[in-house]
């Protein structure tokens, strides 16, 4: 039996491709402490905000929300579903799910941003992994790739670029 053939080594690297940036706004959250797994349970409604891409533009609708656990290690890992709408009517669906964390004193300012704060996103680590939901068309790219995002938490709300990985 022959052994298949090697791809091109640069074939074994994926590379990424910017796809779009999502700009949340977040309404105030609810936060149930002590549940049975630990840390901290939290729901957080979003209200709202927009997306564009060279592909995609948009916005996104108040329909889902958040809901982090706050580990007890400080590991805030999130499970985000909400909608977007394209500006060609096309609704978008979207589960996000990911990591932020970082120092205990970076973690508790993020936590607490009070207007005109800001907190530098090189000083922690926020990486999503999303996937869509769409219907038949010319968005439906969206179905067949898997992306990352790289987000940074702002005083109304969180800013992600999303990369396709090809």
């Amino acid at each position: 039996m022959n052994a298949a053939p090697t791809p091109p080594h640069d074939a074994l690297f994926p590379r990424l491709e910017f796809a779009f940036e999502t700009r949340l706004v977040l309404a105030p959250r609810l936060r149930l402490d002590d549940p049975p797994m630990g840390g901290s349970r939290l729901s957080v409604p979003v209200g709202g905000g927009h997306f564009e891409g060279p592909r995609l533009k948009g916005r996104v609708l108040d329909h889902g929300g958040e809901f982090p656990h706050l580990r007890t290690d400080g590991v805030f890992c999130f499970d985000a579903r909400y909608f977007m709408q394209e500006d060609d009517g096309t609704l978008i669906y979207l589960q996000n799910r990911g990591y932020r964390h970082g120092p205990p004193e970076v973690m508790e300012k993020l936590y607490k941003l009070a207007p005109g704060m800001q907190v530098d996103p090189a000083s922690y680590y926020f990486r999503c992994s999303p996937t869509f939901e769409t219907p038949p068309g010319k968005h439906d790219w969206l179905t067949r790739h898997l992306f990352i995002g790289v987000g940074a938490r702002l005083e109304t709300g969180n800013v992600i670029r999303y990369y396709t990985v090809l």
